[in-house]
């Protein structure tokens, strides 16, 4: 999970340098074809088939998926790399949330707390972006985390139908890259990458599908506590990251949002195991 965590801040590096060249649903299209083609090729030599009866909750999962990722993108492209990391992150506290709504979940008190804790480090994460003209990008980037719990939720009532982990991502990078495909060719179409972009689309496909298989191995074969509790490292390498490469800073009411954020997420997959 610490691989996947350093993938995933890896792809949202990737993905500010690409957005210099391609707009955000564009690197979408790249890095979910890219993915698919590469995660057809292993599925290839392992003999494993994508046939499922489930190709309608399928779809839905990838549509919902879809929609997150691309607001994660947009949000990356004009936030600082933290900042839309962390409120793509609040999709723990979103799933909670559904999970109460659709399955008829009792929240215990403790739980309720957490919740309330993480919903205020959004706030505070929010005043900031909001001062500084981006609310935009902001609200997107916390629509990255409503619809990424969403689709959370989706991935278990596949798991609970049977479908194993590969055949999720298979249809979901399919039928992600089909939508991307469709969107942009109605819409602004295609740029064709370039010297100066080709590494990060590249980058944005490999470190995205490098990010997404340690995490499914995690999930499988770890304790599921301890691999939600350090999939907030995620947070931790973008703050780093963003320091680094452009000087982002980080302010102590950020920090401590990023913190109230990361806690009730842990807090969260602790009280809900």
């Amino acid at each position: 999970m610490v691989l996947a965590a350093a993938a995933f801040a890896l792809m949202g590096v990737c993905v500010k340098l690409g957005a210099a060249r391609h707009g955000p649903f564009e690197i979408l299209f790249w890095r979910t074809l890219l993915g698919a083609l590469v995660l057809s090729c292993l599925m290839a030599l392992r003999g494993q088939s994508p046939r499922t009866p489930h190709l309608g909750a399928h779809a839905k999962r990838a549509l919902i998926g879809y929609a997150s990722m691309g607001m994660l993108f947009y949000a990356l492209a004009n936030l600082p790399l933290s900042t839309a990391v962390t409120l793509n992150y609040t999709s723990s506290l979103f799933f909670v949330l559904l999970c109460v709504a659709k399955l008829g979940d009792r929240p215990s008190a403790a739980l309720l707390g957490t919740l309330a804790l993480g919903f205020s480090g959004v706030i505070v994460l929010l005043q900031p972006s909001f001062s500084s003209g981006l609310w935009w990008p902001t609200l997107i980037g916390l629509g990255s985390g409503v619809s990424a719990g969403f689709a959370v939720f989706q991935v278990r009532e596949l798991g609970q139908l049977g479908e194993p982990a590969w055949r999720t991502v298979f249809w979901f990078f399919w039928i992600a890259s089909g939508v991307g495909a469709l969107l942009l060719a109605l819409g602004p179409g295609f740029s064709a990458p370039d010297a100066a972009s080709l590494p990060a689309l590249a980058g944005v496909a490999v470190s995205g599908l490098a990010g997404q298989l340690c995490m499914t191995r995690a999930y499988r074969e770890g304790r599921r506590f301890a691999v939600a509790s350090l999939a907030y490292l995620t947070v931790v390498f973008s703050a780093l990251l963003g320091f680094a490469l452009w000087g982002e800073p980080l302010g102590a009411a950020s920090v401590a949002a990023m913190a109230m954020v990361i806690a009730s997420g842990v807090l969260a997959a602790r009280l809900s195991r």
